[in-house]
């Protein structure tokens, strides 16, 4: 285990695990502000410039998403603001999200909001936010395990973190569900200078070249939304879906909630391309029919407007790995598959009875672990997964590893009409 100091050259922790700064205190200062009497100041970090505010942030890569990271005491207090300043840094609602850093797709229309943890048990807390490019929607109730890849990185960019070690390790809760991740990240340097390395031999399919390791442990994902790792009780359920008849699925939860149905099931083969999927009207008609009953039947309620339960169809392996996968997301077609969905389908593949299960080439071990290569259309997808010995429904590990890289840091700019913190905020 590796350790982190904090600026103010504390000594590590006994337990190993990274010391965090302390969130700032005071605004930043600038001439430009002007706070009138009995009005709020504007918040750590954010200063006006003319008619906009300018917000510090990090533009981030992780794994195959990519969005603005902020520091949480940069943002407004209360959701709503929150929901109104995101959409305006990511430009959404339009289809190229032109005026904002979107880009145009699910994957790019991400965001990651980061603050030392304001509870036990993790050194600093993450929330994210999934926009779209075609709605106004703001959704902070699921998890990303991609932009997830980001936050140490984010955190050590902007001093939050302060290695210590050439490999510094740090336990991250998501506010989405709860569920905390251990991440370790390379941290070399000399004279105690030290900063994240994103050169590496390490490749990931579904994002170019080659970079440095972020491993992501995972400690507790199961029922992440859902409650349960199966939240209908059952390995497998049969539903009926229009213009398909009774479908059988998996309705599964670790870390992602997540419908599992044979590709076969829907009339496909599996093997086609995201652009295939898409172009077919009446498999993604059914494929939402049945997300919208699954919704239901696993307990989330009315899911039309939000972006989960994800759907996975799956068929046997085609390249030699452990099962061959077609995400939607929900209603887009991934171009690989989600983190957590990797590893919520390769919990699937372990469990008999399950969709999966049945479909999934197995590998051998007597172990109660494995490694399952989930193949996805821009390549695979290594899940690490170990689970109580005979009973494959108690997953007590899941590990993977990603990539992430800085890609800008500066000032993101949002007009005062949508968020002018020197004015009074309402809760």
């Amino acid at each position: 285990m590796t350790r982190s100091q904090t600026p103010q050259a504390e000594e590590p922790r006994a337990d190993g695990h990274a010391q965090t700064a302390p969130a700032a205190t005071t605004p930043a200062t600038s001439d430009q502000v002007q706070v009138a009497q009995g009005e709020h100041p504007p918040r750590p970090g954010t200063r006006v410039r003319g008619h906009q505010l300018a917000i510090p942030s990090v533009l981030m890569r992780g794994g195959t998403s990519r969005g603005p990271f902020f520091t949480r005491a940069d943002l407004p207090a209360d959701d709503e603001t929150l929901a109104r300043v995101l959409r305006s840094a990511l430009g959404s609602p339009h289809p190229l999200q032109i005026d904002g850093l979107g880009g145009g797709h699910p994957l790019t229309s991400k965001a990651g909001i980061v603050g030392p943890s304001t509870r036990p048990g993790a050194e600093l807390d993450f929330r994210f936010a999934q926009l779209q490019p075609h709605d106004d929607s703001v959704d902070m109730d699921a998890n990303c395990g991609n932009l997830l890849a980001a936050v140490v990185p984010f955190a050590i960019e902007t001093a939050m973190i302060v290695p210590a070690e050439d490999t510094t390790t740090v336990r991250v809760r998501t506010l989405n569900t709860g569920a905390v991740a251990q991440i370790s990240v390379r941290t070399p340097g000399e004279g105690g200078v030290r900063s994240v390395d994103y050169a590496g031999s390490t490749r990931i399919d579904g994002a170019p070249g080659t970079s440095s390791p972020v491993t992501i442990g995972f400690l507790d994902t199961a029922g992440s939304i859902a409650g349960s790792l199966l939240p209908t009780g059952n390995p497998r359920d049969t539903v009926e879906v229009p213009g398909a008849g009774p479908v059988e699925v998996t309705c599964i939860d670790n870390g992602q909630p997540l419908v599992v149905v044979a590709a076969s099931a829907l009339g496909a083969t599996g093997r086609e391309s995201p652009a295939e999927l898409a172009a077919d009207p009446a498999l993604c008609d059914r494929v939402e029919a049945l997300r919208l009953a699954t919704g239901t039947l696993m307990g989330l309620g009315d899911v039309s407007n939000r972006n989960y339960p994800k759907m996975t169809l799956v068929s046997p392996p085609q390249h030699g790995g452990t099962v061959t996968t077609r995400s939607f997301i929900p209603r887009v077609v991934h171009e690989s598959i989600g983190v957590l969905a990797a590893v919520t389908a390769a919990t699937a593949c372990v469990l008999p009875g399950a969709v999966a299960h049945e479909l999934a080439d197995l590998p051998t071990t007597d172990e109660a672990e494995a490694t399952l290569s989930i193949e996805h259309p821009s390549g695979t997808f290594d899940v690490r997964l170990g689970w109580e010995p005979g009973d494959p429904t108690r997953i007590t590990s899941s590990a993977l590893v990603r990539t992430a890289r800085a890609l800008m840091a500066g000032d993101l700019y949002v007009p005062l009409d949508v968020w002018n913190p020197s004015m009074k905020e309402t809760n």
